[in-house]
């Protein structure tokens, strides 16, 4: 499974930009896709989630300002993001997991592949 993110940029506070991620090879069931971060300095942190049946999940950062969602045609998966704030500069990441728990969606181990990132920079 090959995964290519992009979309990042440089956006001031209050803004907002579209993360696209492109996913190609091999396909499972029960999959779910995710969006991770990492600031500088930072652990990798949980941004969003879509599973194989479309219910979404959110960290509690992001909840009410990010939405996740998927072209199943393209093989796309989005996160819109707005109302962005200096905080959410980070490197944003995809990754997609098979036969995740619920329990497990927001932890970075449970997802095989990743993408290459993108840079997404808020400033104040």
């Amino acid at each position: 499974v090959q995964l290519q993110a992009s979309g990042g940029g440089s956006v001031q506070a209050g803004g907002s930009l579209r993360l696209s991620c492109v996913t190609s090879g091999r396909t499972f069931t029960s999959t779910t896709i995710a969006w991770f971060r990492q600031a500088p300095g930072k652990e990798r942190e949980f941004v969003a989630a879509i599973r194989w049946n479309g219910y979404e999940y959110y960290g509690d950062s992001v909840k009410g300002r990010f939405t996740i969602s998927r072209d199943k045609a393209k093989n796309t998966v989005y996160l819109q993001m707005s109302s962005l704030k200096p905080e959410d500069t980070a490197v944003y990441y995809c990754a997609v997991g098979t036969g995740i728990i619920l329990s497990a969606i927001r932890e970075e181990t449970s997802y095989s592949y990743w993408g290459q990132g993108t840079q997404v920079t808020v400033s104040s």
